[in-house]
């Protein structure tokens, strides 16, 4: 799987069949907020949802940043799969 980082649009891109999938982010201080994902209209593979938010997370955890999840379903990851709830800045429960 092939997720760009499109800094212009401030969003991380993957592009699949169905179309395109996005997680849009702000970043600021060494951390990274993931604000919100796009998926094309019914689209409902959660598993690779998930594929996509670990593989952002992996590439947080090799630049040495925090991650602030600010959507639901990025929320909802974060509680499914605590071993990166060492990526959360101190302060930030979930």
């Amino acid at each position: 799987m092939e997720i760009k980082d499109n800094t212009f649009a401030r969003q991380f891109e993957t592009t699949i069949p169905e179309g395109l999938i996005t997680i849009e982010y702000s970043l600021q201080e060494r951390k990274i907020f993931l604000t919100k994902i796009n998926t094309p209209e019914h689209f409902e593979n959660e598993n690779f949802i998930d594929k996509v938010i670990k593989n952002i997370l992996e590439n947080a955890i090799e630049q040495r940043i925090k991650v602030v999840p600010t959507y639901p379903r990025i929320v909802q990851f974060f509680k499914k799969n605590p071993s990166y709830k060492e990526l959360l800045p101190p302060g930030i429960r979930i």
